[in-house]
């Protein structure tokens, strides 16, 4: 490019190395502006400079300066700063339902919005070890899929896999398609689930949309219903125990003083209680019978008891009784 053509770009020069090379912390001095530009085959004075800057400014950028010796301009940023990239960085890097490839590319643009120095910080800050990755993309583009189809009002069409004793992805459904109405698409225990309602079933049903292989829009309408139209996902999420199914219940549990936080995380701090006089108390709560809950329970070593009702007593005993007998 001509000289005169680069002139013509100092302005948006200026922009770029202001807005990527400097933050609260770091800045650039005169000299240094200087220089860069110099590096890019624009020669400019002092005062076009700082005629420059006061262009920005009319612009509405927050040109400011470091009272160092020598003095340092600074741009400040209008997106995240470094603690909303560390915890975006984090949760991306944390993610189950995204490859680690993926996972590399976005942390790649999510660095992309902070300065050179950030960037630095991100790399020191942020690391996540030992986490199990997708092998996967397919819950990445899923989810918009079965967006889509909840926004044209259609049912979507998928094969759907588990894995067999050899770790081997096998098909469900003798390898035939599932048509199902979507109704909620959730994010719990690090993965993705579709809420559907199922023709066949009469009922709801639940799927990991990262073990769903050739989603698709249907052609058929969605399914619509009053049991679609009543569904709470909200009372869901506190009652079920991993996802699973099951048959829904009050139950009363006896919760140690040490304990109480545990059941705030699990179930919210809305819910019945009443303090025992040994500092605990006694939490009346809806949770899904499952065998998931019974060993949630049993995980919490004493700290959190069942309590009532009795069948609901009686039915984890026997649960405990019949793992001491499996061989």
């Amino acid at each position: 490019m001509a000289a005169n053509g680069k002139q013509k770009l100092k302005l948006l020069y200026l922009y770029k190395m202001l807005d990527e090379q400097t933050d609260a912390e770091h800045g650039l001095s005169m000299t240094q502006i200087l220089e860069k530009l110099e590096e890019q085959g624009i020669s400019a004075e002092r005062k076009s400079i700082y005629n420059d800057l006061n262009v920005l400014r009319e612009f509405g950028c927050t040109i400011n300066t470091i009272q160092r010796m020598p003095v340092e301009y600074t741009m400040e940023k209008t997106g995240l700063d470094l603690a909303e990239l560390t915890l975006l960085v984090d949760a991306v890097q944390s993610s189950r339902f995204l490859t680690q490839r993926t996972a590399d590319r976005l942390v790649k643009k999510l660095s992309a919005l902070a300065s050179v120095h950030e960037r630095q910080a991100l790399r020191r800050r942020v690391h996540v070890d030992g986490r199990v990755k997708s092998q996967s993309d397919s819950a990445f583009y899923n989810v918009d899929t079965i967006h889509e189809a909840m926004r044209l009002k259609r049912k979507v069409a998928f094969l759907y896999y588990k894995h067999d004793n050899a770790m081997k992805p096998q098909a469900l459904h003798d390898g035939k398609l599932y048509v199902e109405t979507p109704v909620h698409v959730v994010f719990a225990n690090g993965c993705y689930y579709l809420i559907a309602w199922s023709d066949n079933r009469g009922d709801f049903v639940r799927f990991r949309i990262d073990r769903m292989r050739l989603l698709q829009v249907s052609d058929e309408k969605a399914t619509r219903n009053q049991q679609i139209a009543n569904y709470a996902f909200d009372d869901f999420a506190y009652q079920a125990f991993g996802m699973y199914e099951g048959e829904p219940m009050r139950a009363k549990l006896r919760v140690a003083p040490d304990a109480m936080d545990i059941i705030a995380d699990r179930f919210g701090t809305d819910i019945p209680v009443k303090p025992r006089a040994d500092g605990g108390a006694e939490a009346s709560v809806t949770v899904r019978k499952s065998a998931q809950f019974f060993g949630w329970v049993a995980g919490m070593n004493g700290a959190i008891t069942i309590e009532g009702p009795k069948a609901l007593v009686e039915e984890y005993r026997c649960w405990l009784r019949s793992l001491i007998a499996r061989p």
